[in-house]
């Protein structure tokens, strides 16, 4: 199951878990709309318990569920989920960590775009397999395999990838990507939107 850390402190690698700093956004950004927890919870599609958890940092939320209510919020996924003092240049956040111990997803920064545009560094061990959710309409990804072997499993077709090898695709579709090898591999992961 692909979700984020949660908030509670872990060795991390010296990268700070994305829900760090959720909560505190997250309760500014509704309070400054006006909303209640439960009108944001209805127009983000996810229970207030939900809502509750994740501004007191006690609860799990998927990527795809944090894009969901940023945009609920009139915001952005960076917005969401960055350090208060944090560039959009430089955000360096532990957004997902897999079963195993060398998978792990970090959000390093983020540049204007008709949306935005996130770059990420990805590991997966050995076996690990991310299910993406769908991005909204019109939303891309550009990958490059840095290390290993990664196998790109799109609705109507399966990549394989060597250190070296791109994909660009369009994301508003479910896909995945699976380790392939049998030590690390390691890409850097453009979201584009």
């Amino acid at each position: 199951m692909s979700k984020i850390l949660r908030s509670q402190p872990e060795a991390t690698g010296g990268d700070p878990p994305v829900l760090a700093h959720v909560g505190a956004n997250l309760r500014r950004l509704r309070t400054a709309a006006g909303l209640s927890q439960a009108a944001l919870a209805a127009a983000a599609d996810l229970s207030r318990r939900t809502l509750v958890g994740l501004e007191a940092g006690e609860a799990n939320l998927s990527l795809a569920g944090l894009d969901r209510l940023a945009r609920a919020l009139g915001t952005d996924f960076v917005t969401l989920v960055a350090a208060p003092d944090a560039t959009r240049q430089q955000i360096d956040a532990l957004a997902w960590r897999g079963a195993h111990p060398d998978s792990r997803a970090v959000l390093l920064g983020s540049a204007p775009a008709r949306q935005a545009v996130e770059l990420w560094s990805w590991t997966l061990g050995p076996g690990e397999v991310y299910q993406a959710e769908p991005d909204p309409p019109g939303w891309h990804e550009m990958i490059v395999v840095t290390a290993g072997r990664l196998r790109l499993r799109l609705a109507d077709e399966t990549r394989l990838l060597e250190a070296g090898d791109h994909a660009i695709y369009g994301s508003a579709r479910a896909y995945a990507y699976e380790n392939a090898g049998e030590g690390p591999a390691r890409f850097m992961r453009s979201v584009v939107g």
